[in-house]
């Protein structure tokens, strides 16, 4: 079932939240900004993927938290290249197909995710609602 809640996503009780990033491992502002300071493990290994070429448009970099913590899994959605660039909707929608290919491999049962790119990213919000909905179909 899919719902849409207002709030501070690193309080929601879930199996994974979903952060977006960018690909060139500067976290700025926005979602990113908070889940850096909440799980700054996810931070240091989001950069060390960078550095090795492993965080890239349309795929979902996974940090695994593991089994005890509250949000085991930290899933990386890249909605744009630099954080100075305002994000595409073919990118949010090439992350979100990973993120269900992610999701089933993983089994994970519940997710939070903000408004991809729709923030700070410059995306009209009805629009990539429309795209959460259309692409998390599968997973209900």
């Amino acid at each position: 079932m899919l719902r849409l809640v207002r709030g501070d996503l690193r309080q929601a009780p879930v199996e994974a939240l979903v952060n977006t990033v960018n690909t060139v491992w500067v976290s700025g502002k926005g979602v990113a900004s908070g889940v850096r300071r909440a799980f700054h493990e996810n931070y240091k290994a989001y950069v060390q993927a960078g550095q090795r070429g492993e965080v890239q448009i349309g795929r979902i970099f996974v940090h695994d938290r593991g089994v005890l913590a509250r949000h085991r899994y930290i899933l990386n959605c890249p909605t744009k290249k630099h954080g100075r660039y305002p994000s595409r909707m073919e990118y949010v929608e090439e992350g979100l197909k990973d993120l269900v290919r992610v999701s089933r491999e993983l089994g994970i049962r519940s997710l939070a995710l903000p408004p991809l790119g729709a923030g700070n990213g410059g995306l009209p919000w009805p629009e990539v609602r429309q795209r959460i909905q259309d692409a998390l179909k599968p997973l209900e």
